[in-house]
């Protein structure tokens, strides 16, 4: 049997009003007969009477409409015995906090709330009992259920999960029956901010819209007013509501303090906040020095990662990230935002723009969030956005139904083609079509939109962008999910703000150990006396230099080629990679000075690195060493060295004297850190600044000389 929990009160009088609502939009109401809820009533009456008459009290039946007597479900989930007691013992004013009440139940376990039927006393229109149901109760016209229907939070499964609220004379709404076993897999902790109840009705922000809204905060804040009408609260009442207000903005003024601090210690730290129409603080970023610095060598491409919510407000905790020459992760800065809406989001991009010199990147990874397409199309314009495939795959298990079993390899091997195995438009059409016909899914509704949107996700129609391979399997870490080390997310703001600066100080260990790593131990190459392999590893960091060697092997040992001579130094290539299909690839080559190669399988323009089809080419026509042109310096061991230059102004930041100012700033600011630990570097820093604070006297001195001479004549 399916548990329930019932609570005995005194028969309610007749109701004939059957009200079914299948959403959270009410639905016309429905007349029942009165025989009906004659009868629901005797059920009751005559359940009470058999519990008083035996040796010991079985549980009573609550009011159950005959249509709700299904056979009780397989019990799944069972929830903790504190929040159920919290649900059961709670007495609320109105409809309103009762839905809020099982929503907020709902949120902590994990699953979303429906409103269902409601009864009437008979000659009222005063509601007598209401049900809330699962949002997976009942089964949709011609649903046949399989067993992955069970796992996708679209579908319905029939759950009988449901409470009921009865209202006593006084209108105070209480629950008098509970069906707790739900017959599917509840949401996961982390995902149950996107639960749709949970939307509407997050706790800890309600209660603080409930209160910022109420008469009795209106006038203590504002005043009498004609608008309001209340008694004098007591000091009891006020202690309690100007208590509840400001903890929030002690909050956020502790997380100002922090970033003064920062501010103080750090000369080019950055925070920024956003105030909402109230004047309150809802929105932060910040980045220190080093993030700035950074940018400057490999900013061209960021992932904006706002999966992490915060249990405390719900916050999102969105951190940008890149990759830097090791191919690790690098954090540029991070937000906490308290919604997800196009200006929050505009806001927070202007400022990271702002915090940048407002470089943009090249590339821009989010995932399926139409707000922030929104905003990245109105204030990054010139950025490519592109949809990371990792949240892609992370949304395509819950959507494929029957598809989620161990034999569904076939349809993950098409579906991965789409994603990164095509390489034209037309192929990836071909694809597609083929994988909904083979599957029939020609309907299903979600796919149709993701291929909406395949500009934004498909490989084969970004090949002009660059991308930095974050998306290669190769990659060993992944930049979704990077802040799920944030162990204590129910803490104060200023301790997930600390937790995210000391994960950046971990990233940055691990890049001094992997430089340390790359300046002791000597790259050895595969093949030894091959002599681009040996110019790349002397270029190359460790990482950077096996997928190098990888691509050449590659295209030197296993690839086909066909050349044809097109006059002088000139030369087409038709490469064919070995074991692979009959995919073939045309590459063009110039043999003279400057040495100019072209694949159109478009590597070197998404990643950086030259592909085995250009190699082979280079290979044939006996280019030795990797002309300097496709050497990316973002990937070389001299990835952070002589960076500013005094011919170097970026024209996004105006050029001019602003322009030389910050460059000279982050110029200096780059010496003082690497610098730091090492007291003949400081010696050596201080040596040059002294030199160069001289060199500047002595102009002067030249310079009022000379002035002086021209004013006597």
């Amino acid at each position: 049997m399916t548990n329930t929990i019932d609570i005995e009160e005194p028969t309610a009088s007749p109701m004939i009003i059957d009200e079914e609502r299948n959403g959270d939009n009410d639905q016309p109401a429905e007349i029942a007969t009165e025989e009906a809820a004659q009868e629901a009533e005797r059920d009751e009456t005559t359940s009470q009477d058999t519990a008083e008459k035996g040796n010991e009290t079985p549980p009573t039946v609550a009011i159950v409409p005959p249509e709700q007597k299904d056979e009780p479900a397989t019990p799944i989930h069972a929830p903790k015995e504190s929040d159920e007691n919290e649900l059961m013992n709670k007495a609320v004013k109105s409809e309103e906090e009762a839905h809020r009440l099982y929503c907020e139940y709902g949120h902590k376990m994990g699953f979303s709330v429906r409103k269902g039927k409601q009864y009437y006393y008979v000659g009222t229109k005063n509601i007598c009992t209401k049900d809330y149901y699962c949002s997976k109760e009942g089964v949709r016209d011609g649903d046949k259920l399989t067993d992955a229907d069970y796992k996708d939070p679209h579908t319905r499964t029939n759950c009988k999960a449901m409470v009921r609220f009865r209202v006593d004379e006084e209108g105070s709404w209480r629950v008098v029956h509970m069906v707790k076993e739900h017959n599917h897999p509840l949401v996961k902790p982390e995902e149950r901010h996107l639960l749709r109840s949970a939307r509407s009705h997050t706790a800890g922000r309600q209660r603080l819209i409930d209160l910022m809204t109420s008469p009795l905060f209106q006038a203590i804040n504002y005043g009498s007013s004609p608008s309001y009408s209340v008694q004098q609260p007591t000091q009891q009442e006020v202690k309690q509501i100007v208590k509840s207000v400001f903890i929030e903005g002690s909050e956020s003024q502790s997380l100002v303090n922090v970033f003064k601090t920062k501010g103080n210690e750090d000369g080019m730290f950055f925070w920024d906040v956003q105030l909402d129409q109230g004047g309150r603080m809802c929105n932060f970023f910040w980045r220190d020095g080093r993030s700035r610095i950074d940018y400057d060598s490999f900013g061209d491409v960021v992932v904006f990662d706002t999966s992490l919510r915060l249990n405390k407000y719900n916050m999102i905790c969105a951190p940008f990230i890149g990759v830097n020459h090791h191919w690790q992760n690098i954090m540029f800065g991070c937000a906490l935002l308290l919604d997800d809406k196009v200006e929050s989001f505009a806001w927070l991009f202007r400022s990271f723009l702002e915090s940048m010199g407002g470089c943009a990147p090249k590339s821009i990874f989010t995932d399926q969030n139409l707000n922030l397409a929104k905003a990245i199309e109105e204030v990054l314009p010139n950025t490519r956005h592109r949809i990371y495939q990792r949240y892609i795959h992370k949304n395509l298990m819950p959507r494929l139904g029957s598809l989620n079993l161990n034999d569904s390899k076939a349809f993950h091997k098409m579906f991965n083609k789409c994603l990164h195995g095509c390489d034209s438009e037309a192929e990836l059409e071909e694809t597609w079509s083929t994988m909904l016909k083979e599957f029939k899914l020609q309907d299903h509704k979600w796919l149709n939109n993701l291929y909406k949107m395949r500009a934004k996700w498909c490989t084969a129609l970004n090949k002009d962008a660059y991308d930095g391979g974050i998306e290669w399997d190769q990659r060993t870490e992944t930049m979704n999910n990077v802040l799920d080390g944030i162990t204590d997310k129910a803490g104060p703001l200023e301790k997930c703000v600390l937790s995210v600066d000391k994960l950046m100080e971990d990233w940055r260990e691990k890049e001094y150990e992997e430089d340390l790593h790359n300046a002791q131990k000597p790259i050895v190459c595969a093949i030894r006396h091959s002599d681009m392999l040996n110019h790349a590893a002397k270029e190359y960091t460790y990482k950077i230099y096996k997928l190098f060697e990888l691509e050449f092997l590659d295209g030197c040992g296993a690839t086909f080629f066909k050349e044809t001579p097109l006059g002088g130094t000139l030369y087409r290539f038709e490469c064919t990679n070995q074991g692979r299909g009959s995919k073939s690839y045309t590459v063009m080559l110039e043999t003279s000075e400057p040495v100019q190669v072209s694949c159109d399988c478009k590597k070197f323009e998404t990643m950086g690195i030259l592909c085995s089809h250009s190699l082979k080419a280079m290979s044939v026509k006996n280019v030795r060493e990797i002309p300097q042109r496709y050497i990316l310096k973002r990937w070389s061991k001299s990835a952070r060295k002589r960076n500013y230059s005094l011919m170097q102004y970026d024209e996004s930041e105006g050029g001019g004297e602003t322009a030389h100012v910050s460059k000279v700033m982050r110029y200096a600011y780059d010496l003082v850190l690497k610098s730091q630990g090492h007291p003949e570097l400081r010696e050596l820093v201080w040596s040059a600044l002294e030199g160069g604070d001289q060199a500047l006297e002595k102009f002067g001195e030249i310079t009022n000389l000379q002035t002086h001479s021209l004013a006597i004549r």
